[in-house]
């Protein structure tokens, strides 16, 4: 999905006329006709002289759509490709991984919550650091300028004990293999992640193994409020292509999420019960009195108990 003016060359229907048509009433993407009434599109369009091509249009955009969604596949392909593709991969916290049954896993979206300051953007470097200096490429999508290479040095330098000369051959190897995008809005997010998409479809050879954005609720959080249907939307898109990254090309995908207050004052993972959903794993954070040292509790993964915990540290 993304903007209608890309889909020209491939779909003869959603021509000029058909992208003026939609224009006019708002529609520049296949996000903003999700959240408009068919029916009433259909009715607009027959006040043209050239309705039936319009409406050939709409029932394009419809079937694009439909396109989206998976096809049935049986338990045991499942199986077999959760087995044999979707491996591990090692966040060099070891009390961390041993939680997990050894790290964040390739086909999954992992999400990070709690509050400021509870360890989030430090496992973020902590896990980019080691997946980058051993196995491979990482997308690192910061959307609060946070992110912070001297930081990642310290990181590297540690995790590698080498004498000076080896950590800087290392350290190089490393930030080459971290592609950090700055993005401050949901067009933004969702412009990378199509990229993304389209160069792991089309390049051969290109690989990543896993994708980080901190924070996600900072990009989310802005279009949403009260019954806007565009915002949860676009919050859709984000989930859905987060979620097709992660399976189809075999990647660990770990987004940030802040807290807010809830009912009693009790604080909760933001976005709402919307996205509550699109993760696979939610495991929420804490800081612990000690320097450095952090908690983290399972909230919800497809197969391990709710509750479990466990105290990690990233000096």
């Amino acid at each position: 999905m993304g903007a209608l003016k890309h889909l020209t060359e491939d779909y003869a229907t959603i021509d000029a006329s058909f992208l003026q048509f939609c224009e006019s009433r708002g529609i520049l993407s296949v996000e903003d006709f999700l959240v408009h009434d068919v029916c009433m599109l259909v009715a607009s369009a027959e006040q043209f002289s050239n309705s039936d091509r319009l409406k050939q249009g709409i029932n394009q955009l419809l079937s694009i759509v439909e396109t989206c969604h998976q096809p049935w596949v049986k338990g045991l392909v499942l199986l077999e490709d959760r087995e044999q593709n979707k491996h591990c991969l090692s966040t060099g916290c070891k009390s961390f991984d041993v939680l997990l049954q050894g790290g964040l896993r390739e086909g999954h979206v992992t999400e990070l919550v709690g509050p400021s300051s509870s360890g989030k953007t430090q496992l973020c470097f902590q896990v980019a650091s080691n997946v980058a200096m051993k196995l491979g490429s990482v997308v690192y999508i910061d959307s609060g300028n946070s992110f912070s290479p001297t930081r990642i040095k310290q990181i590297v330098s540690r995790i590698s004990g080498s004498v000076e000369t080896q950590v800087s051959g290392i350290l190089q190897q490393a930030m080459r293999n971290i592609e950090c995008h700055a993005v401050f809005d949901i067009y933004a997010l969702l412009n990378v992640l199509h990229q993304l998409n389209s160069n792991l479809e089309s390049q051969a050879g290109y690989k990543v193994r896993m994708i980080i954005i901190d924070s996600v609720a900072s990009l989310i959080a802005p279009i949403l409020g009260g019954s806007n249907a565009q915002g949860h939307a676009l919050m859709s898109s984000v989930g859905y292509l987060l979620k097709k990254l992660a399976d189809r090309h075999n990647i660990a995908v770990v987004v940030t999420n802040h807290m807010v207050s809830g009912e009693g004052g009790i604080l909760k993972p933001a976005l709402g019960e919307s996205w509550k959903n699109i993760p696979h794993v939610r495991l929420q954070f804490s800081r612990e009195h000690a320097a450095n040292i952090y908690g983290v509790c399972i909230l919800k993964h497809p197969y391990m108990a709710s509750g479990r915990s466990a105290n990690f540290m990233i000096p």
